[in-house]
């Protein structure tokens, strides 16, 4: 078995594309390849051939394609195609799996954040026969199918996962019978207290966790050196953002801190539970019923930093002891389910990590196909 050593230059043409994501028209008949996984559609194309793709910047070495017929091309994406000694399918196996080394900046664990021409030239490439690297492709094709459906099947698992959790709280918020209406200004008291000096900011989350930034991250927020109009925050406050409380960031804090006048830290009036409170707003926000409720200021925003604007806000509540029921029933389903998402995710992991160390090994050699098909 003789394998070859190349480089890309000689293998293949290395073109980019022209398109710019403006191009895009949901209707169009051509798909439009650009720097994510998922191709866009174009109503024109221009390249009729077979080519292997790859971002060149963004998703650097995570985003490969093979294609073959008419599409149309971003310009950050880069085309090869015209291939010579080295068939197309065996080119994407290959290239898609080494590529990242190419891309790494010197740290062995991180990418580059643009991928130069030199980069593509210069990649070293392995090349068995043409009929060897037909046999390589073949087997790749059907191992990485059979790997494929699995890891399709557990993300399906997870989707319906996710559907329990929506129809857990839709159950329990859509129904009206045994309710009161009554408004957020009924409901809850707005708390305005004097923060504890410098504690630390508390943040209300979009999926619904309120906590310190620094239990989480701190990068890319901005605070007033002057810290005016901070109010402070106690663990067991409802918090509210009134710019994107509509989209779920708003729920029970679990920190002592200090947070924005953007904020609206409030407790309940009189016995309702806090947690049911919260969840039921969080709902009424996510389902989009808040998004009725007050103007847009921007794009993915709707405002209630105007507290009466918030506190005619109707809420529809149950009697205490059912919220207070609901909330532990609904805290022990969400675990469980959740454990469950987590733990199939990382067999989602573990199925990629051994379809690349598949391709890997198979691409150089270290598994031999014809021994391979016989075992299988």
């Amino acid at each position: 078995m003789h394998w070859s050593v190349t480089r890309l230059r000689f293998i293949c043409d290395v073109l980019t594309g022209s398109g710019d994501t403006q191009d895009a028209e949901p209707d169009g008949q051509y798909d439009f390849y650009v720097r994510s996984p998922n191709p866009l559609r174009s109503a024109h194309f221009t390249f009729d051939t077979e080519a292997v793709l790859t971002a060149g910047d963004g998703a650097v070495g995570e985003v490969f394609h093979h294609v073959n017929g008419k599409f149309h091309a971003h310009q950050r994406v880069y085309v090869l195609t015209n291939f010579r000694d080295s068939l197309p399918r065996y080119f994407f196996f290959y290239f898609s799996s080494f590529f990242r080394l190419m891309a790494q900046d010197g740290s062995a664990r991180t990418t580059v954040d643009s991928v130069r021409r030199w980069m593509l030239t210069d990649m070293p490439f392995v090349l068995p026969s043409l009929d060897e690297q037909r046999a390589i492709a073949n087997y790749l094709d059907d191992e990485t199918a059979q790997i494929d459906m699995l890891v399709a099947k557990q993300e399906e698992f997870i989707g319906l996962l996710r559907e329990r959790r929506d129809t857990i709280v839709d159950a329990e918020f859509q129904r009206t019978d045994g309710k009161r209406t009554a408004t957020v200004r009924q409901t809850l008291v707005l708390l305005k207290r004097t923060p504890i000096p410098r504690s630390g900011v508390v943040t209300a989350y979009r999926d619904g966790v309120v906590t310190l930034r620094a239990n989480r991250r701190a990068e890319g927020y901005t605070m007033s050196v002057a810290e005016a109009g901070y109010q402070g925050v106690c663990p067991g406050d409802i918090v509210f953002h009134a710019l994107d409380g509509f989209a779920g960031a708003v729920g029970i804090s679990d920190s002592e801190g200090q947070c924005s006048p953007v904020y609206h830290v409030c407790s309940p009036r009189y016995d309702d539970d806090a947690r049911y409170l919260s969840l039921l707003i969080r709902y009424m926000g996510t389902s989009g019923f808040l998004s009725t409720q007050a103007p847009s200021t921007r794009q993915r925003s709707v405002d209630f930093r105007n507290w009466k604007t918030f506190a005619r806000v109707p809420l529809m509540l149950p009697p205490v002891e059912h919220q207070r029921s609901f909330v532990t029933e609904y805290h022990e389903q969400m675990s469980r389910i959740n454990a469950l998402i987590v733990k199939t995710q990382e067999h989602i992991a573990l199925a990629k990590e051994r379809r690349s160390a598949l391709i890997t090994a198979t691409v150089t050699g270290q598994i031999n196909v014809p021994t391979a098909r016989k075992a299988s």
